[in-house]
Order: structure tokens, then C-alpha cells, then sequence
């Protein structure tokens, strides 16, 4: 669960519909109470707001992918739509690294895209 706050948390740009926040969730979980538990948790503490099936970022985070985006090269498995991969990109979040993703899916979860 933490990770998935911390992603909310990072999110770039403007407010984004409940559904696009829930398909950036769906690279951590794709439960949906425990989803439901993830927006609930980012939005007690400070860092969304959710209203009229629209989220908001507050905390004005973002990625930085000179900084949290680590690129590794191997044999993954994208998190996000699960192609197989042979160079992955992993967020470098306080909860730990969060990957692998291929180069498109990696700028959708982050909101770049």
C-alpha cells in the first residue's frame, strides 16, 4: 500500500479522472478494495483530493527521471501491461524500487503520458 500512496503522491499534472488514477494503481495492485484503501490513504494524508469522480494531486510531487528512474537492462516482465521487456525502468521511490516497466508504460504511470 505504501508504495502505491507514494505513487499517487508523485503523480505530474493537473487532476486526472478516478479511472485514470486507478489504472496508474493497477501497476501495484488490481484489487479493487485494496485500490479503494490506496486512494483513501493518500487522500487522509494530505496528498489528493477527490471529488466528483476527479483527483487531484496536492503535494506537488513529481518524477524526476534523471533522479528516480533507474534503467536496467535484462529480462523483465512490464508491471503495467505485461510485455516482456529486455531493458526495464524502475521508480526509485522511499518505498523502495517499483518496477520493471517498458519506456511507454513507465511515462503512463508517472502521469508523463
Amino acid at each position: 500500500m505504501a508504495i502505491g500512496v507514494e505513487l499517487l503522491d508523485r503523480m505530474s499534472g493537473e487532476e486526472v479522472s478516478v479511472a485514470e488514477a486507478v489504472d496508474r494503481l493497477e501497476s501495484v495492485t488490481t484489487h479493487p478494495e485494496k485500490t479503494r484503501r490506496i486512494l483513501d490513504e493518500a487522500e487522509a494524508r494530505g496528498i489528493i483530493e477527490r471529488e466528483s469522480g476527479r483527483v487531484r494531486p496536492r503535494g506537488g510531487g513529481h518524477v524526476d527521471f534523471e533522479k528516480d528512474v533507474i534503467q536496467k537492462e535484462g529480462e523483465f516482465t512490464c508491471r503495467r501491461c505485461g510485455s516482456s521487456i529486455t531493458t526495464g525502468y524502475f521508480l526509485n521511490l522511499d518505498s523502495g524500487e517499483f518496477g520493471a516497466f517498458g519506456s511507454s508504460c513507465i511515462r503512463k504511470v508517472t502521469g508523463r503520458e
